[in-house]
Formats: C-alpha cells, sequence, structure tokens
C-alpha cells in the first residue's frame, strides 16, 4: 500500500522508517524527514499533546520523544523522572538512592533505566549521547547512587521509582512514574501525595512548600499579579504542619530571580521552585 506522506512530497524529501512501538494499544510509527533539495521548503511539523485521535496528532507525537534508546518508557521516561527530582532538589546530590518498583526492578539493566535515572538527576537531556556514560560521569562528580529493586505498592504503576536524593544538609524523596510514550506522572514529593503530569503542555508551574497557614498562598499570589504573572489555578495537600502547594501559570514564564525574590520576600516557605511545563492540572 502507498504511503500518502510519500506520495505528497517525494520530489523534495526522503523518509526513512526507523521504528514502530505499540503505546496504549496503539501501533505508532516514526519517520526522520530529510530534504533531497535545499532550495525547496517544507511545512514545519510541530509538536502536539494528549490528542486522542490520529486525525489530530502530529508525526512527532506518534514517534514519541527524542531519545537515547531503547524504550521511551523505561529509558526517555526513566530520565524525565530523574529531570523532575533533580529540579525539586534544587541542583545535583552528592548521593542518590533509586527505589525501582515493578518492571522498572526487573529490567532496569537491560532496558537502561539505571542509566538514565542517574542521567536524569545529573540534567541530561532524554536525546544526550552522553546518556550511556552516566556511570563514568557520576563516578568524575563524586555522585554516590544506587538502585535497589522494591515493592512500592499495588496502587503504583509497574514503571514507578523512589529516588532520594541527598546532600551533606538537605534530604528529599519523590516518587513517579513513567506511563508511556516518555509520559510521565509525579505521586508523591517527601510526604505529600501530589499528581502532575510531565508533559508538553500549556501551562508552566510552582511548587511551594511552606507552613500550613492560610495567610502564605494569597500573599504569593498578590506578588504573583504584581509582575504580570498570571494564576490559572493551585492545588494543595497538607501533611502535618507543612502545605504543598502546586500553582499553575499562565504563558508567561517566571524568572529565577523572580523565584527567589518572593521566596526571600514571603515568610512561612521552605522552598519554591519553577518547573519546566506541566499539563494543567
Amino acid at each position: 500500500m502507498d504511503n500518502p506522506l510519500l506520495n505528497a512530497s517525494r520530489d523534495y524529501i526522503k523518509a526513512t522508517e526507523v521504528c514502530a512501538t505499540t503505546c496504549h494499544g496503539q501501533i505508532r510509527k516514526r519517520f526522520i524527514i530529510k530534504s533531497m533539495d535545499k532550495k525547496s521548503s517544507f511545512a514545519k511539523l510541530e509538536k502536539t499533546s494528549n490528542l486522542q485521535t490520529m486525525s489530530e496528532t502530529s508525526i512527532f507525537d506518534i514517534a514519541g520523544p527524542i531519545m537515547v534508546g531503547p524504550s521511551s518508557s523505561h529509558t526517555a521516561g526513566a530520565c524525565k523522572i530523574g529531570q523532575f527530582a533533580r529540579a525539586l532538589f534544587h541542583g545535583t546530590p552528592k548521593k542518590a538512592t533509586f527505589y525501582l518498583h515493578g518492571s522498572f526492578g526487573e529490567v532496569y539493566k537491560g532496558h537502561a533505566t539505571d542509566l538514565a535515572l542517574l542521567a536524569g538527576i545529573m540534567k541530561f537531556k532524554t536525546s544526550d549521547s552522553r546518556l550511556k556514560e552516566a556511570f563514568e560521569i557520576a563516578k568524575k562528580k563524586k555522585i554516590q547512587y544506587e538502585f535497589i529493586k522494591k515493592d512500592l505498592g499495588k496502587d503504583y504503576h509497574p514503571n514507578t521509582v523512589r529516588i532520594v536524593l541527598e546532600n551533606r544538609d538537605r534530604k528529599m524523596s519523590m516518587i513517579g512514574s513513567s506511563v508511556g510514550g516518555g509520559m510521565i506522572e509525579i505521586l508523591k514529593i517527601d510526604n505529600f501525595p501530589v499528581h502532575l503530569h510531565g508533559r508538553a503542555g500549556k501551562y508552566l508551574s510552582l511548587i511551594i512548600c511552606h507552613k500550613k497557614n492560610a495567610d502564605v498562598l494569597p500573599k504569593i499570589k498578590e506578588q504573583l499579579k504584581k509582575i504580570n504573572i498570571e494564576v490559572v489555578n493551585t492545588q494543595q495537600v497538607s501533611y502535618k504542619d507543612k502545605t504543598l502547594s502546586v500553582i499553575a501559570l499562565g504563558h508567561t514564564r517566571i524568572t529565577l530571580a523572580q523565584v527567589q525574590d518572593i521566596e526571600k520576600n514571603t515568610e512561612g516557605i521552605d522552598f519554591m521552585r519553577s518547573l519546566s511545563k506541566l499539563e494543567k492540572q
């Protein structure tokens, strides 16, 4: 059967089929498109997110993430979970412990999940060729690391990891799952249950840990309004005397200096982190 993509552009492009994977019951194919004529132009295909039908899905959504393989779930997703943990920790840790649940624990060596997680906490992208050298690079950076198989409970997705990051004066834990196609979910930050979807989305997010005080969040919102940062919505969860607030922002990206200013000038904040794009909660 003729491929309609090739028929429509055979004078200008060459398409090479490089992989086929099954995700959520559908066969997804990926193509690399190369120009055959430097003078020709080809419509730019842009990433879409969370589209439900094949007719609405771009070729890059079908492909999954640009990544060092072999698996979008066990490798690319694992790397993204590591990146997220590092962002929350606000830097590279001196020690990292990975508790691998389900299939993560069973196949982590063969699918390079261990390399990907370690690469993520060192801020490597999923496409970084250094991912396969993560052990050697971590050793040079003097990062201690350990991978432990552990059953985290029946409620968690099979591709789940609990990450504990430490340095001399602080310690943080996070639980994340890789749910397919390089997409992730963050389900716990320290003792706070959350549900964050890590994929390209419409909104940016702030995560703030603060005293369990009703006055803190309104003060943060007031300061965001002063610098023309739109608050789309919020969610909060409390544990003992602490509250974790997740604030979804509009299109204007908040700067590091602005985050530090709000953190410094708002009483009761333990930490405030500006993360990469997240799906609206």
